[in-house]
Order: C-alpha cells, then structure tokens, then sequence
C-alpha cells in the first residue's frame, strides 16, 4: 500500500500531536515533517515534497495563505488541506485563491480529516460540510465585482482591488482583507492608474464609481 507523505503546518504543539497520532494510527499515511509557521512549511515542503501539507492559516510570521501561495509556485503538484478554525468567507476565498484543495474546520472528526487528506492527494477538492454550505450559498446568491465590460483592460485582480479603493479602503486595509503583501497591492494600484490614465486616488475612485463600482461599501473587519 503506497502512503500518503503528510506535513503538518500548525503553531500549536497540541494540534501538531493530534494529528500526528491520528496520521500514525493508520497504515497508508505517514507524517513526514512539522511546522510551526509559515516560514517552516515552505522550507520543509520544498525540502521533503510532501504529497499532503495540513495547513493552518493564523501562525506567526508568514500566514497559511502566503505560505500556501509559495508553496504551490515552485511544488504545484503538492495538495493543500487549510485546517483552521476560521471559517469566514475572506478566509476561505483566500485560501481557494492561493490554491488550497480543501478546507476543514479544526472540530472536524478523525473519520473526516482522513477522508479530507485521501482525497486532496488523490487531486480532489474538499470542503467541510458548513464550508461547502456557505460556498454553495455564496455562489446562489453572488454578483461578479463588475461586468466584464467595465475596464476590460485591468485584471480581475485589478478590477478588485479598485473596488476597494473605490469603497474607501487604504492599502493597508486592501492587502489585509486580500491576504496580499503590501508591496503587491501598492504595484496594483500603480498598475490601475496606469492603465486608467488617472494620477491619484482620487481620479480612480471617481471614474470607478462613474461605472458602478464601489457604490456599496463592503463592511470592515472588525479586527
């Protein structure tokens, strides 16, 4: 029986032994390193090629999000399951966004982390029940960021981020809400004004709003 090669990826020591136990009690998976931060899983994951990496998204330093993001840039092949105890959209679009296969929250069952960690090695995408409830409801009830006819010459990513610049937010607030590191929003925005021959925020902001975007302002986090 081939086994499954897991890292895990987790700054709680206690959650770290939980799922060793768990991964060692049965014969077709096998844990193959331990990380305690972003920063360790990229190391480790290009160092041991794992087939699984169980991922934690709040962990000091690098986050799960942009440790994923780099992970899959250079090891695309490697399946990520994020298993935190967020479960908020921001968090579970980001992860998809980063390339993650599957989302668990951490009161799921031994049966169901298994199953998880069977399935996104064998290529599959996987979400908890009361995730995939609030995928299945996002995508019911949701409306694209803007027309494809408005801007055609940004990006989505662009197009997304001027929304928020055209729903007041900063930089700052743009990169945390996105999970992107400042460095890139600011080459994005740079890029929108370029495109949009506007010089400042505030000429973005206008000519957004003229096409309908940013007219509802999204809520803040409240951390």
């Amino acid at each position: 029986m081939e086994q499954v090669h897991v890292l895990i990826a987790d700054d709680h020591p206690v959650v770290r032994d939980g799922l060793r136990l768990l991964l060692n009690s049965v014969q077709d998976m096998a844990v193959v390193g331990e990380a305690a931060s972003g920063e360790e899983a990229v190391a480790l994951a290009g160092s041991v090629q794992p087939d699984v990496i169980l991922m934690d998204l709040k962990m000091p330093g690098l986050n799960g999000i942009e440790a994923t993001r780099r992970i899959l840039h250079t090891s695309p092949h490697i399946g990520i399951l994020v298993i935190t105890m967020y479960e908020d959209d921001d968090l579970v679009f980001a992860a998809m966004r980063a390339g993650a296969r599957g989302y668990l929250l951490k009161g799921a069952d031994q049966v169901e982390i298994l199953r998880a960690i069977r399935a996104v090695a064998s290529g599959e995408a996987i979400f908890g029940p009361s995730i995939a409830r609030r995928l299945i409801g996002f995508f019911a009830h949701s409306q694209s960021f803007a027309p494809p006819q408005v801007f055609p010459e940004l990006t989505d990513r662009e197009r997304e981020i001027l929304t928020l610049i055209a729903q007041g937010y900063k930089n700052t607030e743009i990169a945390d809400r996105l999970y992107l590191s400042h460095k890139t929003i600011r080459n994005n925005v740079s890029n929108i004004f370029s495109k949009l021959h506007v010089t400042d925020r505030a000429q973005a902001i206008i000519l957004a709003r003229d096409a309908g975007l940013g007219n509802e302002r999204a809520s803040r986090p409240t951390d």
